[in-house]
């Protein structure tokens, strides 16, 4: 959630428009999750997000490969998926787990 204080973007999709907090990278429907399932408190595994940047990274590199991406969109792709990776982004992970075995 955004406090009263901090400055926000407003931005819309097919439900409307939401406020996002400025410095966010994500859009509207993860601020919808992160006003509406504020359930467990557990934040996403660092090794799962680290998964999840690895994962995008491969695929643009792959889509590219088969000529579905245009190299600058795959290069694009690829920087913004080795920051999650990383561990640059991790701040923007805000979507809580509700169930970890």
């Amino acid at each position: 959630m955004y406090t009263s204080n901090q400055e926000t973007r407003v931005e819309s999709d097919s439900m409307g428009e939401v406020r996002i907090p400025e410095s966010a990278i994500y859009g509207p429907q993860t601020q919808r999750a992160i006003n509406n399932f504020p359930i467990s408190g557990l934040i996403m595994p660092r090794e799962f997000i680290r998964a999840l940047g690895l994962i995008k990274s491969a695929a643009a590199y792959v889509n590219e490969d088969l000529n579905l991406l245009s190299s600058d969109m795959a290069q694009s792709i690829q920087r913004a998926a080795d920051a999650v990776a990383k561990g640059d982004v991790d701040s923007q992970f805000k979507i809580a787990l509700l169930y970890m075995a």
